[in-house]
């Protein structure tokens, strides 16, 4: 089966090498989105490239409601998941479509 996303994913690599740890070679690319009244924003650890930011946008966008996700993504260190979506997520959703992606996890408030 063939599918395609056209998921628009939002990446900024604020990583010191300018590099992943994945082993791939695909290049981060950052887009602005405004932000919006129901817009969130997560703390989330264990993002360390581009792939795995992917993994997390695509979990977080199939909750029901949710618009966009856009990941700030600061590679070994603390990432910044924006949702806009048509009205406010608990932690808990969050946390749920984060372990459901792999082993990433929202920092404690």
């Amino acid at each position: 089966m063939n599918t395609t996303s056209n998921s628009d994913l939002t990446l900024t690599d604020l990583s010191p090498n300018n590099g992943c740890g994945c082993g791939s070679s695909h290049p981060s690319t950052a887009t602005k989105i405004p932000s919006s009244p129901t817009g969130q924003q997560f703390a989330v650890t264990g993002l360390t490239c581009g792939h795995y930011a992917r993994a997390v946008t695509t979990e977080l966008e199939a909750i029901e409601g949710v618009r966009h996700v856009t990941v700030q993504l600061v590679a070994g260190a603390v990432s910044t998941v924006s949702i806009d979506s048509a009205s406010l997520l608990s932690r808990s959703q969050v946390a749920a479509a984060l372990d459901e992606a792999g082993d990433y996890h929202l920092t404690s408030d």
